[in-house]
C-alpha cells in the first residue's frame, strides 16, 4: 500500500473565525489528509497569547503545528506603539518554546488603500529590528512592496525566512533567495490566468519553495467555481498536487522538497517536520 505524501502549510490563520469555529473537525481531517504541519502566523499584540495556545492544545491533531508572534500590516491602523514592547515580551516569554519559530505575519502593504505608509513602516522596521536582535526568522508579507522589503532586509542581519504568497519579479525573487528566504505558493497559482505565478512556480528553484494555503483566505480556483466561502487547510493538499502538477514533478518528491524547505526557512520548526 502507499505512503501518501505528508504535506506542509506554512501560512494559516487557525485562529481566524471562519475556521475557529470548527477547528476540531477541520485539523482532523487535514491531518486524515496527510497536513502534518501548519504554521500559525499572528497579526496583532491581542493574539500573541491565543496562537501560542491553539499551537499546544491542537498539536494532536497537527503533530507539527507551530506559531509565530507578529503585528500584521492590515493591523497597524489599531495597534499601540507599546505593542512592540509587547511584542518583545512576547519574544523573551517564548523563546524556550519550541513552538515558537519566529516573527510574524510581519511587512508591508502598498494594495490596500487607507493605510498609513509611514505608520506600517514603523512598525515594520520595529519588528525587523527585533527579528535581528533575537536573530529570528521572519514571516513577510510583501503585497506590491517587495523592493521597498528587501531594501529594509539589507540594512540588517535577519536570518531569513518565508516571504507569503510571493507575487513579484524574477529579479525580486533571486534578492529574497539570496537572504536565505523561502517563497510561499497556494492556492493562487491553481489559476489558470495567474501567469506570472505560474512561471515562477515553474522556473524558480526547487529548493526556494513552500506551500501554503493562507486559510481562510486565497481559496483556489474550484472553490470560487463551487461558490465556497473559505479556504480552509483540508485543501491544502489537493492545492499541493496541483502546484506539483504545474512544476512537473511527482507530489512525493515536491513534498519532500517543501518539507526540507520548511526546515530551512524556520529552522526551530525542523524537530517537528519528518526527514
Amino acid at each position: 500500500m502507499s505512503i501518501s505524501p505528508s504535506w506542509v502549510d506554512t501560512h494559516c490563520h487557525l485562529d481566524a473565525p471562519k475556521l475557529l469555529a470548527n477547528l476540531p473537525s477541520i485539523l482532523a481531517e487535514a491531518a486524515q489528509k496527510g497536513v502534518q504541519a501548519i504554521l500559525l502566523p499572528s497579526v496583532q499584540a491581542s493574539d500573541f497569547d491565543h496562537v501560542a495556545e491553539l499551537a499546544h492544545q491542537y498539536s494532536k491533531h497537527i503533530p507539527g503545528l507551530v506559531y509565530t508572534l507578529g503585528i500584521h500590516p492590515l493591523y497597524i491602523q489599531k495597534a499601540k506603539e507599546s505593542d512592540l514592547q509587547v511584542l518583545q515580551e512576547a519574544i523573551e516569554a517564548n523563546l524556550e518554546d519550541p513552538r515558537f519559530v519566529g516573527i510574524g505575519e510581519i511587512g508591508l502593504d502598498y494594495f490596500v488603500e487607507g493605510l498609513d505608509p509611514q505608520r506600517q513602516d514603523f512598525f515594520f522596521r520595529g519588528q525587523l529590528d527585533l527579528a535581528q536582535q533575537y536573530q529570528l526568522p521572519v514571516v513577510l508579507h510583501v503585497r506590491r512592496s517587495q523592493d521597498v522589503i528587501l531594501k529594509a532586509l539589507r540594512q540588517r542581519t535577519i536570518p531569513g525566512g518565508i516571504a507569503h504568497a510571493f507575487n513579484g519579479s524574477f529579479q525580486q525573487a533571486e534578492q529574497f533567495i539570496s537572504m536565505n528566504f523561502k517563497l510561499g505558493f497556494g492556492g493562487a497559482a491553481t489559476y489558470t490566468r495567474a501567469l506570472q505565478i505560474r512561471r515562477l512556480l515553474k522556473e524558480l528553484p526547487l529548493d526556494s519553495i513552500v506551500t501554503e494555503t493562507d486559510a481562510p483566505d486565497i481559496p483556489p480556483a474550484w472553490l470560487r467555481d463551487e461558490s465556497q466561502e473559505f479556504n480552509s487547510p483540508i485543501y491544502l493538499p489537493r492545492i499541493a498536487t496541483e502546484l506539483a502538477d504545474i512544476r512537473g514533478i511527482g507530489h512525493d518528491q515536491f513534498a519532500l522538497a517543501v518539507m526540507q524547505n520548511a526546515s530551512q526557512a524556520l529552522p526551530r520548526w525542523s524537530s517537528f517536520l519528518a526527514s
